[in-house]
């Protein structure tokens, strides 16, 4: 057998890996509720029309050209007018347009870790912020995240986790996992951190329009001698995770990520451009009426405060209402392995969920992450389900 590369069994994307047990169930017949992926558009929720129109006509006008590596120069002004709105000043010069922010997020770490370089992530974290680093050869550290405090990090493991090695540090907010919300006084310790110590920051708001009450504040208007390369993107806010567009925005005012800045550059124009006529949907999507966003909130916030609801309702589990996005990260009391508890859940119950080592050994062991996306009836039966495994195999867990 010709073998595959080592770095390439590295990869683990947990989200996705639990599917494969559920696939085999369903070929069988059993119908199987699933909670474990972030897609809005897998429940009762659709991309606006406004957006799809946008890019179907891109299509049929034949928009099917290599666009530039670095994005489309309209789309790409259109996102500066948005950081801009956050207080954040770029330029259209340092916006890359990508497939995804998962894309982007391989761009960041292969131009900026050599082997054995550091990168500190919060713990629980999105997987690929372990994966990637991993994959080249850098060292993911995930800092600690306090539940009984709504997840906020724990600002005195951050300072002890940054060595010499260090390069940045990662923050998600609002987070996945854990939905959690930062607050600036958080933000603004973390990016201290980062100016003390020659770091830069990675600031995913994938999420910024997903919170329930407060008003988004990105670390870059607050970090402002701090450099700081933002993610966001079309897939969570605007309801097209299939497409896959997203961008990097670098702020960098003194000229420290110079270097990656040009290691970031040289990977897109390896690897050509984003999807174009999708590009032209995302552009429809950021100077187009945002009318389905305070919709969606509502719907979430009940959906939310329903399984807030049941879970406190069920002896064993234990959750902290999120704040902004659509996960819920709930603990199950003296679990001692999650996975076990995820996979025998789907196997007697046919409950798909998404363990929560998968998303830190460390700080996420002991968890299941789900979605609260679907509606209310949908979450009903399987919370039904998850009780009666609770009560009928709490011995076992």
């Amino acid at each position: 057998m010709i073998r595959a590369s080592i770095r390439s069994k590295r990869i683990e994307y947990a989200i996705r890996d639990v599917t494969v047990p559920a696939a085999q169930l369903e070929k069988k017949g059993i119908n199987v509720l699933k909670l474990n992926i972030g897609d809005p558009i897998k429940y009762d929720f659709k991309t606006p029309e406004h957006i799809r129109k946008a890019a179907a006509e891109a299509v049929m006008n034949s928009r099917s050209e290599y666009s530039p590596s670095e994005g489309l120069p309209e789309l790409r002004e259109a996102i500066v007018e948005k950081e801009k709105r956050y207080g954040v000043d770029v330029s259209v010069d340092d916006i890359v347009v990508t497939t995804g922010v998962t894309e982007a997020l391989m761009l960041i770490f292969a131009a900026a870790l050599d082997p054995g370089e550091e990168i500190l992530v919060p713990g629980p974290t999105y997987p690929p912020y372990i994966t990637y680093p991993t994959f080249y050869d850098g060292v993911p550290k995930t800092y600690r995240t306090v539940e009984e405090e709504g997840w906020h990090p724990d600002i005195d493991d951050i300072r002890k986790k940054i060595t010499p090695k260090t390069k940045g540090i990662a923050v998600i907010n609002p987070n996945n996992p854990t939905g959690a919300y930062y607050s600036e006084k958080v933000l603004r310790e973390i990016a201290d951190l980062a100016g003390e110590h020659g770091l830069f920051l990675i600031s995913d708001e994938i999420y910024d329009k997903m919170l329930y009450d407060d008003e988004f504040v990105s670390p870059a208007k607050i970090a402002k001698d701090v450099p700081v390369i933002i993610l966001n993107g079309i897939s969570k806010v605007y309801l097209a995770p299939g497409w896959r567009i997203g961008y990097l925005a670098i702020r960098d005012t003194d000229g420290q990520l110079e270097d990656i800045r040009d290691g970031i550059m040289r990977q897109a124009r390896a690897r050509l451009c984003a999807n174009t006529p999708l590009q032209l949907g995302y552009l429809a999507a950021l100077r187009g009426p945002e009318d389905h966003i305070k919709e969606t909130m509502e719907r979430l916030r009940k959906r939310r405060d329903y399984v807030t609801k049941r879970v406190g309702e069920i002896d064993g589990l234990s959750v902290v209402p999120p704040k902004g996005a659509f996960y819920m990260f709930i603990k199950v009391d003296d679990c001692k392995d999650d996975k076990k508890f995820v996979l025998e859940l789907l196997m007697k119950k046919h409950v798909l969920t998404v363990h929560g080592s998968g998303f830190c050994p460390v700080y996420g062991r002991g968890h299941f992450r789900i979605v609260n996306l679907p509606p209310v009836e949908y979450l009903e039966e399987a919370f039904d389900r998850i009780e009666d495994y609770m009560r009928e195999e709490r011995k076992n867990i």
